[in-house]
């Protein structure tokens, strides 16, 4: 969730961005009034519910000092306020850095003072986000997890990674002060404030300790952190901040202006840290990369300059920051959603990162976030139309605003596929619009598990870019009947086996998926197959599954499902897997006959892979190989 407002510096110059317009593609349909999410009852306890192909397992509220006790409820009401198109569109000027001489603006800010962010993993632990500091829960047991600490240090926006037995968390709200107290800081110039990146020591997950705060021009909205394969005595760290510039009486160094005006502005560019993992409190900026410039004239604001498209388009910020970026290091790849632009970047250098293709597109407001497919041929970028705090699902809403689009990335560019939209028809009461979610590790599949405030979480499959397809959700009633109230999943992600929700007003929310004509119970045993020790997902990491007969079944599902694969073939390689998963040891009598038949029939389906087309023939030739190695096994 970005600030509702952010000062915008209008600057002219040649865009370079390749405007998607998506009329060839397939549009999703409108949303639907027809649907089991829709009409549910309001409440923040009692709410109604609706639920296909997964199921809710646990649900717990938020502790003590992260709710706002003076507000029914806990949750504060959203200001009463006209809605102008600047807001439609998010192109609303930064308030002054007094932000209680606009009390609209100080009724949302405190409304959000208390909200639910980001989730980070290790091991048994999951770490909340939260705008007054963070939570770490014991999910050991998923079905019931455990408050184990709570962590008060107010600042917003309160994004959390785990690297090892470090914390990193982003403030960007003025309150923040360095020694995470809750008294606040001045309105004026402050040498007690705090924008920019905390860095924590959780060796002892029960008592984290502050080991450095690193101060930033425009404080840290999110955070990614990047390995660096060739130097692993240091992590860097990607923070994008999307509020003002601070003054360079506060920070030395920090400059808003235009950058015709000071060439060395904090604007259009984004914070490279360096931390030396042996002394996390020596941490520190070491680059700000260009990363927006023009590569003819050297201009530093060369994407795209803010506006709409053209009657019946959206209004798009000016491209001076990036709001999120995800890394794929493994790939040499980021994908940052930054302002008005998507942008493609090679990171194999991660200390100084260099763009390598950018695209806007006419549906989008504000590119929000992004999400890699295992194999870096794809990336879904989040479009947060409105600031996370407006009713954008509505049966008025178009199905393209809002919404997820969906590139294939070709020779290290960006080619457009389609878009996906949450379908369900959301009330003026429910916050709604795409926000963060990850991937759901099924073999063979594009799948992802996708927060969207208070429309739920949705989980669809983009394995074919242009016809993404929704194969489950969850969803409650608003939190209220007559307002609008801030609430809803601010991310929704899969770790090793389950799916955990940061609900905003509420707590945290565990779900299993449920088979169903989507998901074989295959393919779902196949994807808990993978377990890892860390979850940041701005950090992804390529996921390889095991020669598990599992996996071979997970693919034979998805190939009888498609028709890809003839019914007597798909029996016979399933006989041949029970047999061979009946054996005790290869010295058993019967496995030299077993291991031929997995090896005979694994070479079939090479046959039938030469054969075969597209996503089938992928699919097969991963089937093969995967018995293949079932039966080296067994040798």
């Amino acid at each position: 969730m970005r600030p509702v407002a952010i000062r915008l510096v209008v600057l002219f110059g040649v865009l370079l961005s390749v405007v998607i317009s998506g009329g060839a593609q397939q549009s999703p349909a409108a949303p639907s009034t027809n649907d089991p999410r829709v009409g549910l009852k309001a409440g923040l306890r009692d709410a109604g519910q609706a639920a296909r192909n997964m199921e809710l397992v646990a649900s717990l509220p938020k502790p003590e000092g992260f709710f706002d006790p003076k507000a029914p409820g806990g949750i504060p009401t959203p200001p009463e306020r006209p809605e102008s198109e600047a807001s439609r569109a998010g192109t609303e000027p930064e308030p002054p850095p007094n932000q209680q001489e606009d009390p609209a603006r100080a009724r949302l800010v405190a409304g959000l003072n208390f909200a639910n962010s980001d989730l980070a993993f290790s091991a048994n632990h999951l770490f909340m986000g939260n705008f007054n500091g963070f939570n770490t829960y014991d999910i050991e047991r998923p079905g019931r997890p455990k408050l184990l600490a709570s962590v008060v240090c107010p600042g917003g926006q309160g994004d959390v990674s785990v690297h090892g037995n470090l914390l990193f968390m982003s403030v960007e709200q003025t309150r923040g002060r360095i020694d995470c107290g809750t008294q606040g800081v001045p309105a004026t110039v402050s040498a007690e404030r705090f924008r920019g990146i905390r860095i924590f020591d959780i060796t002892d997950v029960n008592r984290p300790k502050q080991v450095a705060a690193i101060q930033t021009c425009r404080g840290s909205h999110t955070h990614t952190l990047v390995p660096d394969v060739n130097d692993p005595a240091n992590l860097y760290v990607y923070g994008s901040g999307t509020s003002s510039v601070r003054s360079a009486e506060e920070l030395a160094g920090c400059s808003g202006l235009d950058p015709k005006a000071d060439p060395n502005t904090a604007l259009f560019s984004i914070d490279v840290i360096q931390v030396p993992l042996a002394a996390p409190q020596s941490a520190k900026i070491v680059n700000r990369p260009r990363v927006f410039a023009d590569p003819a004239t050297g201009n530093i604001a060369g994407l795209w300059q803010g506006g709409n498209h053209g009657e019946g388009t959206q209004t798009s910020r000016l491209t001076n920051q990036c709001h999120d970026i995800t890394v794929f290091p493994e790939a040499g790849l980021a994908a940052g959603a930054c302002s008005g632009n998507g942008i493609l970047l090679d990171i194999r250098d991660p200390k100084n990162p260099v763009r390598l293709d950018q695209v806007v597109d006419k549906n989008f407001a504000y590119w929000h976030s992004a999400t890699f497919n295992n194999d870096g041929t794809k990336v879904i970028f989040t479009d947060e139309w409105g600031g996370g705090t407006r009713p954008r699902c509505r049966a008025s809403d178009p199905p393209t605003w809002g919404a997820d689009a969906i590139f294939d990335i070709v020779d290290r560019k960006l080619r457009f596929g389609g878009y996906f939209k949450m379908p369900a028809a959301q009330t003026e009461q429910e916050n709604c619009v795409a926000h963060n979610g990850s991937l759901v590790p099924v073999p063979g599949r594009d799948i992802m598990v996708q927060a969207w405030y208070q429309g739920g979480l949705s989980m669809f499959d983009f394995t074919d870019a242009a016809h993404p397809v929704e194969i489950g959700f969850f969803d409650r009633g608003p939190l209220d009947a007559k307002q609008l109230m801030t609430g809803g999943y601010w991310s929704t992600y899969w770790y090793n086996g389950a799916i955990y929700g940061s609900e905003i007003a509420r707590g945290i929310d565990v779900f299993r998926l449920k088979p169903s004509e989507y998901l074989s119970q295959n393919e779902i045993d196949a994807a808990t197959l993978i377990h890892v020790d860390e979850l940041n997902t701005q950090q992804q990491t390529k996921v390889v599954w095991p020669a598990s007969s599992v996996v071979a079944r997970a693919y034979i599902d998805q190939l009888t499902r498609t028709k890809g694969m003839q019914p007597e073939r798909a029996r016979a390689l399933k006989a041949a897997l029970e047999r061979a998963d009946g054996l005790r040891t290869a010295q058993d009598k019967s496995a030299t006959a077993i291991v031929d038949q997995l090896e005979t029939l694994a070479n079939q389906v090479e046959g039938d892979a030469a054969a075969a087309s597209g996503r089938d023939a992928a699919r097969l030739r991963a089937l093969a190989a995967t018995i293949k190695a079932r039966a080296a096994r067994l040798r």
